[in-house]
């Protein structure tokens, strides 16, 4: 039987070799023909090259940090984190590290306007770029960090402040002061991170007990801070109006929608093939990132893009699967936060490809090219799989109950199903049994007479 961590692993690494050749399949572009008669080697996708691709790289990083998480002991930390949480807690605990987590994101989203580290892509300033000897030029999204970094805080805050959460002033302001001033400096180059960052973050605070009347409240300061992201980037207002008529600029704001639905339509039920797209060579933008699920329906067809659907579905299924089973708060509302994030992440892509909702730079989880991405989101499911690794597995009592059901007589195989713990039960009553066996028969003796 498979259980929940194996199937989150399991699930990521069936994605991530999914997203490893359909990256390479959509990296493909049209080369002059050559003196024989053919194209460029350095155009032919095959093996060795897959094998031999950055996004190879990138699946081993992230299968390495998935690795790492899942062996590191995330429940000793995590009570370490939240010792002496309680109803004796003082109102201000656990603000301190609230305050900390919160300036150090804050630093980490602003080294995208430093001079010399920020790289600007299709005039957005979301990367930080760093140099590796041996590799070459990286970049790194800190809004990434950000958005798996907040959950693992509001987890470890929210149980350790598991008195006040439900409170207005000590439990649900400061956390959302700290969220609100994370997803606002997000919110200034990635409007669809921030709002999938504020999504998660308030299931975890609902899950950590903070009440829905008290985050009813901030519905007028949601509303004024989307009317100041609109107004300040006028391209998101020409998005919501391309996706009511994508036909009305067809070359210009409605070209991604447009592009992205012939190329969903172009597969049809099984597809062109693995590598014979046609919509990938210089139509459909951004086709080994946001688009790439466009590419797997075109390539592979309803069949093709139902099974990487059924793969982010039985992750996502997986995760709530530890999460329920989670007795320890920090624990629990991690993984419940990392559900939030993938849920979400994976309905807002393909939902944007199949022309559901406005575009949105949103990758498909584990599929989508992004080493940042590929990397966090393996480490983030590597620490989901060390919670359930560490859970504990009481299977015996349901062995010993169809055992009984099936009329097994045998006392030995009875005793051996049973837990530890209920056959120490019982042997401390058998011998209470036999140290009051003499009064009894003193008062059966003396009812004879």
């Amino acid at each position: 039987m498979v259980r929940s961590g194996q199937a989150v692993a399991l699930c990521a690494l069936a994605l991530l070799m999914v997203g490893v050749v359909m990256v390479n399949s959509a990296s493909m572009s049209v080369s002059p023909i050559g003196p024989q008669g053919r194209a460029g080697d350095d155009q032919i996708v095959t093996v060795a090259s897959i094998l031999l691709s950055r996004s190879t790289f990138y699946m081993v990083l992230a299968v390495g940090a998935m690795a790492v998480c899942a062996l590191l002991p995330v429940r000793r930390i995590a009570d370490r984190l939240t010792a002496g949480s309680g109803v004796a807690d003082h109102p201000l605990a656990g603000l301190g590290v609230l305050i900390l987590a919160t300036v150090a994101l804050l630093g980490c989203m602003a080294l995208v306007y430093v001079p010399g580290l920020s790289r600007e892509v299709n005039g957005s300033t979301r990367w930080i770029g760093i140099t590796i000897p041996a590799f070459g030029a990286l970049s790194v999204q800190p809004s990434e960090i950000a958005k798996w970094a907040l959950p693992a805080v509001l987890a470890i805050v929210a149980a350790k402040r598991a008195r006040w959460m439900p409170t207005l002033t000590l439990g649900m302001a400061p956390a959302m002061l700290a969220v609100g001033a994370v997803c606002a400096l997000v919110m200034i180059e990635d409007f669809g991170t921030a709002a999938l960052m504020g999504v998660a973050a308030l299931a975890v605070l609902l899950a950590g007990g903070v009440r829905l009347i008290h985050l009813a409240l901030l519905a007028p300061a949601a509303l004024l801070g989307l009317g100041v992201a609109l107004v300040h980037s006028p391209y998101r207002i020409q998005r919501l109006v391309s996706f009511a008529d994508p036909w009305a600029d067809p070359q210009g704001s409605g070209y991604h929608m447009i592009q992205s639905l012939q190329t969903v339509a172009g597969g049809e039920l099984w597809g062109r093939g693995l590598g014979h797209g046609l919509q990938k060579f210089g139509y459909l933008p951004e086709d080994t990132t946001d688009f790439l699920f466009a590419v797997i329906c075109e390539e592979l067809g309803v069949i093709g893009a139902g099974v990487v659907i059924a793969l982010q579905a039985a992750l996502v299924l997986a995760v709530y699967a530890v999460a329920r089973r989670e007795a320890m708060g920090a624990c629990k509302l991690f993984a419940l936060g990392v559900l939030a994030t993938l849920g979400g992440q994976a309905a807002i892509n393909l939902a944007v490809v199949t022309g559901l909702g406005p575009t949105k730079g949103i990758a498909l989880p584990l599929v989508s090219s992004g080493g940042t991405g590929w990397f966090l989101t393996c480490a983030a499911l590597g620490l989901v799989i060390s919670i359930a690794r560490t859970q504990p597995v009481d299977d015996a009592a349901t062995d010993e109950a169809e055992a009984w059901d099936e009329g097994d007589e045998d006392a030995d195989t009875i005793d051996e199903l049973r837990p530890r713990r209920r056959r120490r039960a019982d042997a401390e009553a058998e011998d209470d049994d036999l140290v009051s066996a003499p009064e009894v028969f003193r008062r059966d003796r003396a009812s004879a007479w």
